[in-house]
């Protein structure tokens, strides 16, 4: 199949640019490079043998995006492009907004227009809200007690990809929820490089381990969990690439369909610690600070339904993330 990937050399979408290529698709992909580098496409043309085609343009340019339409057959889009920080999306409000929204219509629009009828669209676990805490499944409620506008653009996505589907009887749109992804290829060519002081764990302890930051800064230690430290399903990134392949078997009947990826497990923030410091065999410098605002003390992904209807499992465990990520680190130190 032709495949347009919006954000594809992004850390989620690279992965799932490489199992594509890898797969014999065609890709294309569009990126405006805010979160990622252009050198990532030789890393996935090294693990591929081959280079996509690649657009550096944002999904906010109705008049660029339409012509790459016109340019190409598309069979189906995968879409992560979007501005990803909860706390910038805080501060910055519109721009949120504006990209996450403003860009995916302006998708949609092209979509309609050239009939490209199937879209897999990266969503999140904070379309659950702050009042599901614990394990979640797809049949709760969404769209309560949201805490940011980055994750409110996520639920607002999902809403507008229903009301799409409801309007054209021959489109489909699945919506992967994500947990939270770590690791990395295990050929350390493709990881996770965030700007700055990363909100994520796993970019966290990386930037402590190269000693580019001093210590981790584990916020909370008095949860009602095992050590008191906050639990959280994290899920390798590549097994969450190869969810999104499983996702086109289902693309195939039209409507709206909803899936967790994650591993059904949580894991505390103290025991990814102490794994990381077993697997590299040195201490993590870290400290307990006060909680953040608006930090649950566990959620997890149920993922029943995944394995039922996708035959999706994830299959590679922390231990393993831990191991690409020091393998990562070591060709990029």
């Amino acid at each position: 199949m032709k495949i347009l990937v919006t954000g594809g050399t992004g850390y989620i979408g690279s992965h799932v640019v490489t199992e594509l290529l890898n797969q014999s698709h065609e890709v294309v992909i569009i990126d405006s490079l805010v979160n990622s580098k252009v050198s990532v496409l030789d890393s996935i043309e090294n693990l591929t043998g081959k280079k996509p085609i690649f657009y550096h343009e944002n999904l906010i340019n109705f008049g660029t995006i339409e012509k790459i339409f016109k340019d190409h057959t598309f069979d189906l889009v995968i879409h992560f492009a979007g501005l990803k920080s909860v706390s910038e999306s805080v501060e910055k409000p519109l721009l949120y907004y504006q990209q996450n929204l403003a860009g995916t219509i302006n998708l949609l629009r092209c979509m309609q227009e050239f009939k490209v009828k199937k879209i897999i669209f990266s969503s999140s676990a904070t379309v659950y809200g702050s009042g599901n805490e614990g394990e979640c499944i797809e049949t709760m409620p969404t769209g309560q007690g949201i805490t940011n506008p980055y994750g409110k653009t996520k639920y607002m996505i999902e809403e507008i990809l229903k009301d799409v589907c409801t309007s054209d009887p021959e489109f489909s749109a699945v919506a992967l929820r994500y947990f939270n992804p770590v690791g990395n290829h295990s050929s350390g060519l493709l990881g996770e490089e965030p700007n700055g002081i990363p909100n994520n764990l796993m970019p966290y302890i990386m930037k402590v381990a190269s000693g580019e930051l001093e210590e981790l800064s584990i916020y909370g230690n008095d949860y009602n969990t095992p050590d008191g430290t906050c639990r959280r399903d994290f899920i390798h990134v590549v097994d969450l690439a190869n969810g999104h392949l499983a996702a086109f078997e289902v693309l195939k009947t039209p409507g709206f369909k909803t899936y967790n990826l994650g591993t059904g497990a949580p894991t505390s923030v103290l025991e990814m610690v102490n794994t990381f410091e077993k697997i590299s065999g040195k201490p993590l410098p870290h400290k307990f600070v006060e909680r953040r605002p608006g930090d649950l003390a566990e959620i997890w992904a149920n993922s029943s339904k995944a394995a039922r209807e996708l035959n999706w499992h994830a299959n590679l465990t922390i231990e393993d993330a831990m191991k690409d990520t020091l393998t990562f680190l070591k060709k990029h130190s």
